[in-house]
């Protein structure tokens, strides 16, 4: 569920990153908060802040360190304040200390009144025409089957596929995104690539995009945040809180999001045009 592998983020001067701009719409949903559980599970990372919202984003594994103490931070999270938690989602040292602060993000996004533009005839609130091109960064296949038959092709790409093995035949060479990107007419971005840092680059390879998805459960549902970035809806979920237990519990055992639907509370709010 990765984007680029590398790559250098051509920002104009004064220019700030996506991310950035996600954590400054967050902050006064943060003030005052502190982190009081977290579990960092083989697939998923989820967080509770004290007012009780959850939040759960995506465990990147592919670029991580060999070892058994690869992530000491986690014993320093509990108790912290959430706003300095989430300042980990621009400033931390590998994907799973981003993962944890857009997971804290995620919860702090509970506050918000979103309007949800799914609709059955229009999932995500996107019109897919049967002669739109699809590209997909972050292989997720319930979207791919919802969205890939309305549309001419579907290009998917996923640095965890391309590195590890699977899906062979279904997935484009990493290499490839530059040449195909600016060829789709819509593209679904997985919200993980805010994590690794490749988010910013992707957008540049979008300028023909009818529409542009941020989508997944490490997508912050910040809609002020990407007015201006050519997004045009955030389709992420929150979490029912009388269900933290069983939360905590599967995402413990390594489950992950076909696991916890049922627990989730699905949300496409569309970005307003300035």
């Amino acid at each position: 569920m990765l984007g680029l592998l590398f790559g250098d983020i051509i920002l104009k001067a004064g220019e700030t990153m996506q991310i950035q701009k996600v954590l400054q719409a967050a902050r006064p949903y943060l003030a005052g908060k502190t982190v009081k559980d977290v579990v960092i599970g083989l697939s998923l990372i989820w967080v509770e802040l004290d007012c009780g919202h959850l939040g759960i984003s995506y465990v990147l594994r592919e670029n991580l360190k060999a070892g058994c103490s690869i992530f000491p931070f986690g014993r320093q999270i509990i108790g912290k304040n959430a706003e300095e938690i989430a300042e980990w989602a621009v400033n931390g040292v590998d994907d799973v200390q981003r993962s944890v602060g857009i997971a804290v993000i995620c919860a702090a996004s509970h506050n918000l009144e979103l309007k949800d533009a799914n609709t059955p005839q229009t999932p995500f609130g996107v019109q897919v025409r049967e002669s739109d091109t699809i590209g997909m960064i972050g292989f997720i296949p319930p979207v791919a089957k919802m969205l890939g038959p309305k549309a001419k092709d579907m290009i998917i790409f996923d640095m965890g596929i391309t590195l590890m093995g699977g899906m062979k035949g279904q997935v484009c060479p990493m290499e490839k995104q530059p040449e195909l990107l600016p060829k789709c007419d819509i593209v679904v971005l997985s919200g993980t690539t805010l994590i690794n840092g490749t988010f910013d680059e992707l957008l540049q390879m979008c300028p023909n995009s009818r529409e542009i998805m941020v989508i997944g459960s490490s997508t912050p549902m910040f809609p002020e945040a990407f007015k201006g970035s050519g997004v045009t809806v955030l389709a992420g979920s929150w979490w029912k809180r009388e269900y933290k237990e069983e939360l905590f519990k599967l995402i413990s055992l390594a489950a992950g999001m076909d696991a916890l639907g049922q627990y989730s509370i699905k949300k496409s709010p569309r970005i307003e045009v300035e």
